[in-house]
């Protein structure tokens, strides 16, 4: 597989696929078709339509398209996409609503390096931006970085993370969503050793997998079933001359969505079908429910190999995070040594790809935190996007994390602190057993 006839292939196949839905949507729409009383002509234009869509979008980067900012004198203002920090890998950008005062909330979204672009979480910094000055980490598609940029792995990762809490400075508030958890942990902890004085106010860990192990799931029985050798041999392929990252080894992201469709297969193919029912009807729109939703699921990116490899030997297999035992340019971590940086996990109770526990288990690794710096909380409904995407989070969780935000922000107890503590504890919010079985929320 690792070859660039692969990786071509894969392409020419999407490609393929797009203009067969073209073609049908085409002939479909006929204007002679009209005169036929035959409603197979507009459902053939309806599957063309969304097949069309559908397979064009996996080559696409998302746009923001973040609306005005309504602020307290009753004007809209325009968000305005600042880049802070650039690196070949991914660059630090800041979502400035123009004209408005500074926000005493500052928020650094950790937005996943899994397979989409950081548009994934839109809605999340939508939700956010009424109330705070809002950062993320924007990653590129690997397909496009020359070859001479080097390598990325997890200890790249984790150093760009270094790197971009030092640019905002100590009083920012870090939310990790998802597969950054671990490495986020790891560079506070960093940062902690190192430069104290540039540790973020506070830490919250969103369904992110600490410890794999502590909850099965698809995903960590396939990282249990295969072995390096395989996964190599199997997912790894090499950039065309199509691209400006030519020769680059990749994990591809039409892989990567062909893995998470697999794991939700019923409900993906109901939902497209009912979109062509929908279509053929008259009765979708360019930006319903449904377009919204996929127009951003179907868009992916692909991974640099070592970052891949990487993350499934050392988080999931080495489980080198969940043991304290992870190396960075040749410095081992101790994530005891967070002593002053509150931390939040939350967990969703049907979360089948980072299932409720996986996350939690960041607690038991913060020796050196005061039991009143610590918290944690699981929605008991939500599935893995509803967690910092979807009305779970605009409902239930927002609110949480900006009140566990504004309880500790400037708070820089040491680990001997005591009395009152402003937080419930971990064991106070600890869930009771839910059941796991739910799938994945669309």
């Amino acid at each position: 597989m690792r070859f660039m006839a692969a990786y071509d292939m894969m392409e020419t196949m999407r490609n393929a696929n797009a203009w067969i839905g073209a073609t049908a949507r085409t002939m479909g729409s006929f204007p002679a078709t009209a005169m036929v009383p035959n409603p197979a002509f507009k459902m053939l234009a309806a599957w063309g339509e969304v097949t069309e869509r559908s397979f064009g979008r996996m080559n696409a980067k998302p746009d923001w398209n973040l609306a005005p900012v309504s602020s307290s004198d009753g004007t809209d203002r325009i968000v305005e996409i600042e880049t802070v920090l650039e690196r070949p890998f991914g660059d630090l950008i800041h979502f400035n609503v123009q004209g408005r005062d500074p926000m005493a909330r500052r928020i650094l979204l950790i937005a996943p390096m899994s397979g989409h672009y950081a548009t994934l979480l839109r809605s999340t910094v939508v939700s956010l931006l009424p109330d705070a000055d809002v950062y993320i980490t924007d990653w590129h598609n690997a397909r496009d970085i020359p070859v001479s940029k080097g390598k990325f792995d997890v200890e790249d990762y984790t150093l760009y993370l270094v790197d971009f809490m030092k640019e905002l400075g100590p009083d920012i508030n870090v939310i990790a969503v998802c597969q950054p958890a671990p490495l986020t942990l790891a560079a506070t902890a960093l940062l902690a050793e190192q430069e104290p004085e540039a540790q973020p106010a506070t830490l919250t860990l969103i369904g992110g997998p600490i410890d794999p192990d502590a909850a099965a799931t698809d995903v960590t029985d396939f990282g249990a079933r295969v072995t390096m050798g395989q996964l190599e041999q199997s997912a790894i392929q090499r950039v065309g001359f199509s691209y400006a990252g030519v020769g680059r080894m990749v994990y591809p992201g039409l892989l990567q969505l062909s893995s998470f469709i697999s794991m939700n297969r019923e409900t993906h193919a109901t939902a497209m079908w009912n979109q062509v029912l929908a279509v053929a009807n008259g009765t979708a729109s360019d930006h319903d429910k449904h377009n919204k939703f996929y127009d951003e699921y179907l868009s992916v990116m692909d991974m640099p190999a070592e970052f891949y490899l990487s993350t499934v030997e050392r988080i999931f297999k080495g489980l080198e995070i969940a043991k304290n035992e992870f190396v960075v340019d040749g410095h081992k971590v101790d994530i005891g040594k967070i002593t002053d940086v509150a931390v939040k996990t939350v967990e969703g109770g049907k979360d089948d790809i980072s299932a409720p526990g996986q996350c939690v288990a960041a607690h038991g690794l913060l020796t050196g935190l005061p039991d009143s710096m610590k918290a944690n909380y699981i929605e008991p409904e939500a599935g893995h996007y509803g967690i910092f995407a979807g009305g779970s989070w605009r409902r239930n969780i927002r609110p949480l994390v900006l009140d566990f935000i504004d309880s500790n922000a400037g708070r820089k107890p040491t680990a001997k602190a005591t009395g009152q503590a402003k937080l419930r504890s971990v064991e106070d919010d600890m869930p009771k057993p839910l059941d796991q079985s739910g799938k994945i929320a669309v």
